[in-house]
């Protein structure tokens, strides 16, 4: 495959390459170009000639479209390929990069139907006028995505950004990069025209940097960390770019007693240890009505138990490697902190070997988590779940609502009343009722408060790029 940088439709060499390591097994696993500051400039530069063109520019509608319905087909054609390379660059089970790919496909097939519905409205204002509004690209779209979701979130932002009729500068995660420009091959082979969609891995202190900075990137679509999203408002800032942030998590899962509790307990384990917990939706943060406390964590438990890390590409694999050393690190020191802080490790906490290889963390359950304690207030973005108790409903909505995030929430009871009372008061872009962590794209998803705002998904997200003109006719 390719591991150059995608600029105005070349592949282009770099003049810095870098290693990948896979982390199931520690093998080298590709060497990429590492795109510098002068790089992501003529990323940007080909993006903006290619918006400006008539390639694009006056490209009707319905012919984006059907490119992204293309892109959707030779993603599908190539799907097996993908998945694998997923797996091996992000360390997460076979079955998981097929779910991703899945949504990927999916993701395109429902913005190349937006494509050609993006209409304006005529306005009843006062007056012998005819007015009306139209809507039209933001313009080039610096999307930068992170390692846990490397191909899924860059569709996210991409697929909307090129059926509004934007161009976009795609900069993947330092970490995982190689399903990002397999998705620029297939960018190339739909027929998109040079510089709609460029792929230029690199660090973020650097290439991410060039890009939030450079003066003709008119939006920044970000998927990511709380401070880096905090960093990126106060740079865009200085050319007054337009940004949508999807932050980190903390999310609460809550129990309630007359839950089916079997169905609780199998939603809370898929809440947190999905994606090895390295899920900005994960619901980390496991709140459990006092009286059910004791039956909850105990099956918890025994299914933590068998949940033991496994080979990426064994079929009865539910629990993969952590994307790398350092993460792995990361979440490591978050376990010490949680026993440190008092709080009682019922199962897991240990790094583990596959093999004799690889960065994996058990599947860990601590129990007596309050707030304060950092397993509870911080985003670990690993396999590690927290079990808080409340007494009553008002206590555990209180609870969930204890914490500076607010990307999502789960909600376990058979009241139907209770459900819809309680996901009205949680302060959460999405909330799931006797569910947990499914997606789809027509459903929009985004947080409030240190989660970011603006929406991926659903028609919400096209509003991202683009603007309205209103037009007034006197008559």
């Amino acid at each position: 495959m390719k591991t150059d940088l995608l600029i105005g439709g070349e592949w282009r060499a770099a003049a810095k390459r870098y290693g990948l390591v896979n982390p199931a097994t520690e093998e080298p696993l590709a060497e990429v170009a590492e795109a510098g500051e002068a790089d992501i400039d003529a990323a940007v530069r080909a993006a903006r000639a290619c918006l400006e063109s008539k390639q694009w520019r006056e490209l009707p509608a319905r012919k984006r479209g059907q490119l992204l319905y293309r892109m959707a087909e030779l993603l599908e054609q190539r799907s097996p390929e993908i998945a694998e390379v997923e797996t091996r660059n992000n360390g997460k089970p076979l079955f998981e990069s097929k779910i991703d790919v899945a949504m990927a496909i999916e993701t395109f097939r429902y913005y190349a139907g937006w494509a050609d519905k993006l209409t304006g409205d005529t306005l009843p204002v006062s007056g012998n006028f005819f007015t009306y509004t139209l809507r039209e690209p933001v313009g080039v779209v610096g999307a930068i995505v992170p390692w846990n979701f490397p191909l899924n979130l860059a569709c996210w932002k991409v697929a909307p950004a090129l059926a509004a009729g934007c161009t976009v500068v795609l900069k993947p995660a330092h970490e995982t990069p190689l399903t990002a420009l397999l998705l620029g091959e297939i960018a190339l082979a739909a027929g998109l025209p040079p510089g709609a969609l460029n792929v230029v891995p690199g660090p973020g202190a650097t290439a991410g940097a060039a890009l939030v900075r450079h003066p003709l990137v008119d939006k920044i679509a970000f998927t990511g960390s709380t401070e880096v999203g905090q960093w990126i408002m106060r740079e865009a800032a200085g050319t007054v770019k337009r940004v949508t942030l999807e932050l980190g998590g903390k999310s609460p899962n809550i129990i309630f007693a007359d839950a089916d509790l079997a169905a609780a307990v199998r939603g809370a384990q898929n809440g947190i240890f999905y994606g090895k917990g390295e899920v900005c939706a994960a619901g980390s943060r496991l709140l459990v009505e006092r009286s059910v406390h004791d039956q909850v964590v105990a099956q918890l438990a025994e299914r933590a138990k068998q949940l033991a890390p496994g080979d990426p590409f064994d079929k009865g694999t539910r629990l993969g490697a952590i994307v790398s050393q350092r993460q792995q690190e990361t979440v490591l020191s978050y376990i010490a902190a949680g026993q440190k802080e008092g709080a009682r490790l019922v199962v897991g906490g240990k790094a583990a070997k596959v093999n004799g290889k690889g960065f994996y963390v058990e599947a860990t359950v601590f129990d007596g988590a309050t707030p304060g304690m950092k397993i509870v207030d911080e985003e670990i973005f690993g396999p590690v779940l927290s079990v808080l108790t409340f007494d009553t409903e008002a206590e555990g909505v209180e609870l969930a609502n204890r914490s500076r995030y607010g990307l999502a929430a789960g909600i376990w009871t058979r009241d139907i009343q209770k459900a819809h009372r309680v996901a009205r008061a949680i302060k959460a872009g999405t909330v799931w009722v006797n569910t947990y962590n499914f997606y789809d794209p027509a459903a929009p998803f985004g947080g409030y408060k240190f989660s970011g705002f603006g929406r991926d998904l659903g028609k919400e997200a096209l509003d991202n790029y683009t603007e309205t003109k209103t037009v007034w006719v006197g008559l």
